[in-house]
């Protein structure tokens, strides 16, 4: 699955519950409604092309009409039989007839053991090449292909969304454990100088720098607190059990220590040179391939309502015998012929001037949405590529701040330093590891984001 490449092979820094992406993404795509939901699309498409094909269905059908007045009968009409559509428009027919009674029209006296009759209904004008029944079962096959792209293009949002709110937590979640440290160290070294004070090694003044330390990233800490515990509510929503019940993430759960992020290079060295391709592949733009097909169904569909409405039945009739029909005779059938024809057809042909502008217009969609997301692609590959650079880097700097604070230490236990360097080589380190934090963040969304613009987060 790719979004295995996401995940960075970290190990855990302390004694908590590591959530890692993999994890997260696997309980998101198995669990969360949205991910259910998506899965629905494609049976909703076979549900719908079920019903396309219940057009073609054999069908049976029957009337029976009697009246009886005053111990006459009047009349007894029977008219049942058999009707089987075909993809090309022509329907076959088979029936029974039988009519008693002394008040009979003249047209239903037939022979008192019944008639039998078999035949077609031909359309040789409107709905010779495509019908109602034909179009809908097209349109049926095309949605479930569109389906397919639709439930795609559902995960691929859901995932992003749940990617995005993993990577917040991931930043907020470290950098509390930042903040947790530079307070605990702050405090250490506030009981250190107090000592010194009152043995008379260090000035009372330096009491009052470090206790001010102290409140300063009380404070930060104290807002890393609030900002974990919202960012943690925000990765929640996504979280789900098998039986659709939502979770709440366990405070003792911790994301995957922030250093030495690996990634999937190459996976991403195949995604560059086939750019174009694959964006094309994005299940948005499928969603408008399978819309204009559909489109263009309705328009050939709309088309074949120009020509005339003229439909030719023809029935030969066969005599009941012991039940069953007799032998055909060619003199013994019937038939008839029905025509109808708008004389200005002005109806008919502003229904394909509709038609034939939603597929331009969906057409020029296509080709917007195409050139945004390959656009949204190679920007966040460039800014994927930029931050690998970064990480690198930045991860370099946070070593030489630890290593000038390291000095500074050094100094400073030697008498020839100050606390104010010490605190301002702690803030620069301090600051340079919250740097990096969200760098290795903005690495990993940037990733997420060259997936997401490929439509690829969707995939199984």
């Amino acid at each position: 699955m790719l979004l295995t490449t996401l995940c960075m092979q970290l190990q855990a820094q302390d004694t908590g519950i590591v959530f890692t992406p993999a994890r997260f993404f696997s309980m998101v795509r198995q669990n969360h409604p949205m991910a259910i939901q998506a899965g629905l699309q494609p049976d909703k498409a076979d549900a719908a092309l079920l019903k396309a094909r219940g057009g073609f269905d054999p069908k049976l059908y029957g009337d029976l009409g009697q009246k009886q007045f005053n111990g006459t009968q009047y009349y007894s009409l029977l008219d049942a039989g058999l009707k089987i559509p075909t993809w090309y428009g022509i329907v076959f027919n088979s029936g029974f007839e039988q009519n008693r009674g002394l008040y009979l029209n003249p047209e239903n006296k037939l022979p008192d053991a019944g008639l039998w009759s078999a035949g077609v209904s031909v359309s040789i004008g409107q709905g010779l090449f495509i019908d109602e029944r034909r179009a809908a079962l097209r349109q049926a096959k095309i949605y479930q292909q569109s389906a397919r792209a639709e439930q795609q293009s559902m995960l691929n949002e859901l995932m992003y969304a749940a990617g995005k709110a993993y990577w917040d937590w991931f930043v907020s979640a470290n950098q509390l454990r930042v903040f947790e440290d530079a307070y605990i160290l702050a405090s250490q070294r506030f009981e250190a100088v107090k000592q010194a004070a009152l043995f008379g090694d260090r000035p009372m003044v330096d009491t009052l720098e470090a206790g001010i330390q102290v409140q300063e990233r009380r404070l930060s800490l104290q807002q890393a607190r609030l900002d974990f515990r919202n960012k943690t509510l925000m990765l929640s929503v996504f979280l789900w059990d098998a039986d659709r019940q939502p979770l709440e993430l366990s405070s003792t759960a911790v994301p995957p220590y922030y250093q030495n992020p690996g990634t999937d290079m190459a996976a991403l060295a195949r995604i560059g040179p086939a750019m174009d391709s694959l964006v094309n592949k994005h299940p948005d733009l499928r969603g408008y391939t399978f819309k204009i097909q559909d489109l263009s169904v309705e328009r050939e569909w709309k088309r074949e309502q120009l020509k005339p409405d003229l439909r030719i039945n023809y029935n030969p009739l066969l005599s009941s015998v012991n039940g069953l029909p007799s032998a055909y005779s060619a003199n013994n059938y019937k038939w008839g012929m029905t025509f109808s024809m708008p004389v200005l057809l002005r109806k008919e042909r502003g229904d394909v001037q509709i038609t034939g502008l939603k597929i331009r217009e969906a057409e020029l969609e296509m080709k917007n949405k195409q050139l945004l997301l390959l656009n949204k692609a190679q920007a966040s590959m460039n800014d994927f590529n930029v931050s690998i650079g970064q990480v690198q880097l930045y991860t370099n700097t946070v070593q030489d701040y630890e290593s000038l604070l390291n000095a500074e230490r050094t100094v400073f236990d030697g008498g020839e330093s100050s606390l104010f360097m010490i605190n301002a080589r702690e803030m620069s380190y301090i600051n340079a590891k919250l740097k990096l934090i969200e760098l290795t963040a903005k690495n990993q969304t940037a990733m997420l984001m060259v997936f997401y613009a490929l439509g690829m987060l969707g995939e199984g």
